[in-house]
């Protein structure tokens, strides 16, 4: 891996964990910590559909595997989180191509939906159901609530965020290649 790589996908993993653990709301649920608000999905879908599906799994799994160290109050490891995670980062460089994501808001809004409500609300949702033991049923409409709250406004964010991001590397790459003689 490019250092210059490893650099971008360190740092979105981290502003994962610090979205997810330090800002992050959780609202509990039958003594459940079942919803969490938080932007901390961003980082990892972004580092998939501009690095790839590979570099946003891999940054999903590690800011879960980081994050949990670093905060491990908020319940037992359970691997298959970790799991919902690297796909939150894989999906959506599935469901776009990188180059004309930041140019189709509504391709963008799809992606996020998707993995929203597949990741979040579907894996997680189970996840959580076997991993307390708590009604898979009595879990999932505040969860999906919250993620259809969520949807539009990490839309929004996304879609800004990956253009300034986008445009960011591409400047970066236009510094670093030698000039012509």
């Amino acid at each position: 891996m490019k250092p210059r790589l490893f650099t971008h996908l360190s740092l979105l993993a981290a502003l994962s964990i610090i979205l997810s653990r330090l800002f992050g709301i959780m609202i509990p649920i039958a003594g459940v910590g079942a919803v969490r608000l938080s932007f901390g999905d961003l980082p990892l879908m972004l580092a998939g559909i501009i690095f790839g599906p590979a570099a946003g799994f891999i940054v999903g799994a590690v800011s879960d595997l980081i994050g949990y160290l670093v905060n491990t109050g908020g319940g037992p490891y359970f691997p298959l989180l970790t799991l919902s995670s690297a796909l939150t980062g894989l999906l959506p460089a599935l469901l776009v191509s990188r180059e004309k994501t930041f140019q189709s808001f509504w391709r963008l809004a799809l992606a996020v939906a998707v993995t929203g409500l597949v990741c979040s609300v579907g894996l997680n949702t189970l996840f959580l159901h076997l991993l307390y033991g708590k009604s898979f049923w009595v879990l999932l409409p505040p969860r999906l609530i919250s993620r259809l709250i969520l949807i539009p406004l990490q839309t929004v964010l996304l879609f800004q965020l990956g253009k300034q991001y986008h445009a960011l590397l591409e400047r970066q790459s236009l510094r670093l290649r030698p000039k012509k003689s």
